[in-house]
Formats: structure tokens, sequence, C-alpha cells
């Protein structure tokens, strides 16, 4: 089988969850991981493509779960709004170190450290070459960053969301780290993710990526290419679509 060598799609959104950057630790940011993760992303760049990046920030913070120890729940999720902007800021600097051109985009007012999120102005910098990372998730309380990253995505027309998930490479009916014969989709429509109740995204994301009609593929970041071979369109994890 010939080895695809350009890109399927011209714009992606890279989905990371804030674990991503932990690499081996387990608080926190590993500066080795998150260099491992801009390299990947340079990789896609390098083939042509537009690459935004939506990044949890739940190596940090997690909103919902600070809220069951007395902080009030929005305040708990304003906080990890605010770890997302700590993670992307980490990426965007080994973004930079690797010869990349980033910017940072905020939902929240962070005027000293990142750009207001103006969506014709990312979608400028895409088009100059630029990777752009959004944070801070929607700048609501109680949204998810899997429904900032569908919201993105669908705001600046992107072609595809590259989910890349952490030593789990696609979408199975039951977690494989602790389920030995665990069943891998490669094709998977969001309905029947949701019906299923797989757990791979939440159901506002998954709704609103249906609704726009918006794949999503699901891979394993770890991989070394993975991202690549994602963006080529070859097969690689599991593909969710509306149809």
């Amino acid at each position: 089988m010939a080895v695809q060598t350009k890109a399927k799609y011209g714009r992606v959104l890279l989905k990371l969850s804030g674990e991503a950057l932990l690499g081996d630790r387990k608080f926190g940011i590993s500066p080795e991981y998150t260099r491992y993760l801009a390299e990947e992303i340079r990789k896609v760049h390098d083939l042509g493509v537009q690459v935004a990046v939506v990044i949890g920030g739940g190596n940090i913070m997690r909103g919902a779960a600070v809220a069951e120890h007395g902080i009030e729940e929005a305040t708990g999720h304003y906080m990890g709004m605010l770890a997302m902007v700590i993670n992307a800021l980490a990426l965007q600097s080994q973004i930079e170190s690797v010869g990349v051109p980033v910017r940072v985009q905020s939902a929240i007012t962070i005027a000293e450290v990142a750009e207001p999120y103006i969506r014709r102005r990312a979608i400028h910098h895409l088009e100059k070459g630029y990777i752009v990372i959004f944070a801070a998730g929607t700048g609501n309380p109680f949204f998810t960053s899997d429904t900032a990253a569908m919201l993105r995505a669908a705001e600046i027309n992107a072609d595809v969301i590259l989910m890349g998930k952490n030593a789990v490479d696609g979408v199975y009916d039951a977690d494989p780290r602790r389920v030995s014969g665990a069943k891998k989709y490669d094709d998977l429509r969001y309905r029947d993710l949701l019906e299923k109740r797989l757990g791979v995204m939440d159901a506002t994301a998954a709704a609103l990526a249906e609704e726009r009609n918006l794949p999503t593929v699901v891979f394993d970041i770890s991989q070394p290419d993975a991202m690549v071979r994602a963006a080529r369109g070859e097969q690689i994890g599991t593909l969710v679509h509306s149809r």
C-alpha cells in the first residue's frame, strides 16, 4: 500500500486533554513531553496544514472536582479555565522552540499573556501559517474543553477534529486499560457514541459536532507520527462522524 504523503485536511483542530502534558508525572507539566507534543504538531504544520489547538486543564485543576470540596462550582470552573491558560502558554513556548510561529487566544480577558479570542483574527493567523491555541475553554462555566473544541472548530471552519488521547488508540466499548478484550471501533456515529455512553466526549460536544457535520478522529497522541497519519487521512484510531 502506498504511503499517503499529502494531507487530506487543510485545517484541523487538535484537542488535547490537560493530562496530555503530564508525561510520566502525576501532576503539572512535563517540559520534555510538552516538547514532544510540539514536535508532533510541527510535523503536521510542515505538511501545509493549518493547525489550531484546544487544551484542557485537568493536569492542574478540574473545576468540578474542587467544587466537591466546598468551592462554589462556577468559581471552580473559572479556576479550571486559568489552568487551561497555563497549559496553553507552556505549549506555546515549546512550539516556538521548534521553530513554528504560534499565538494564544484566551476566552477570558488576560491581556498581559494572551490575545482575546477573536474569530476573524484567529482565522487570519491560521492563514498566515501560525499555530493558534485557544485557551480558557468557552469562557463560560459548566462547559467542558471538549465542547470548546467543537465550538472553535465550527467557528474557524475546521475540516476535522483530531482528538489526541493518552495511550488509548481509539474508541472502545469499555476501557481497554481495565477490561481485557475490549472491542475497538474503527468507525462510529456520534449518535451511537451517545447511545452507548462511551464517554469519549460529553453529550454537548457530540451533539454540536453531529449538528455541524464535523468528523472527529480519536487517536493515540503518544504514538510518534500518529497525528501526521491522522492529518493524511490514513486509517488510524476511530473516525466518529454524523452519518
